[in-house]
């Protein structure tokens, strides 16, 4: 018993130190490196332009007109989640379809099909893959090069411009690979779009 009233205080102790230390000395010191010297990385990666919120330069969003690019697909709920105002808030996952399966196969014919007819310029070449598929997460806010390359002739005749103004964005806001070489080059839809509409340049 005596043993155990000696330890327990400084068994205390120690908890109480390593609380300190680690949950609040190390993590301010983490936030305020992250602040310093990563500030747009540490608050999200968010696109603000004059004072307006755009999006996360992380995160997919989802376009449908024939004047931007479109991102891969999203399976998009609206109705179970609402913000603190009531509105409703959209939440994207994954479909969780095996490749296999019949449903897979009747999903990606009809997204096919869905490319194909909205863009009778690219004829015959093959759709890339990526746009007629989900990502692990739901919300990948890139696509491939070659998939961004697939719709430029439509992005063209939208918006009444030559095909190269719409190459030259796209281009300026492709992510190279890793040390130019580990993973692919992918397109960042978001700012390619707000490009597009003359937000950033």
């Amino acid at each position: 018993m005596k043993t155990l009233k000696n330890v327990l205080p400084r068994a205390f102790i120690c908890i109480l130190i390593f609380t300190v230390i680690c949950g609040i000395v190390y993590t301010a010191v983490c936030t305020g490196i992250a602040q310093l010297l990563f500030p747009n990385q540490a608050n999200g990666s968010i696109i603000e332009i004059d004072g307006k919120k755009y999006g996360c330069e992380l995160l997919a969003q989802q376009y449908t007109d024939e004047s931007h690019m479109w991102g891969r697909i999203m399976n998009i709920d609206v109705t179970t989640y609402t913000g603190e105002d009531g509105k409703p808030l959209m939440y994207a996952s994954p479909s969780n379809l095996s490749p296999a399966s019949e449903e897979f196969e009747q999903l990606v014919g009809e997204r096919v099909k869905k490319i194909r007819e909205a863009h009778p310029q690219q004829g015959d070449v093959p759709v890339p893959v990526d746009l007629v598929t989900c990502s692990g997460s739901g919300l990948d806010p890139d696509i491939s090069t070659a998939a961004a390359e697939y719709q430029i002739p439509r992005l063209a005749e939208a918006r009444g411009i030559p095909e190269q103004e719409v190459r030259s964005i796209v281009k300026r806001y492709t992510n190279h690979r890793f040390l130019g070489i580990f993973g692919e080059e992918t397109v960042n839809v978001l700012k390619v779009n707000l490009a597009l509409d003359g937000l950033i340049s």
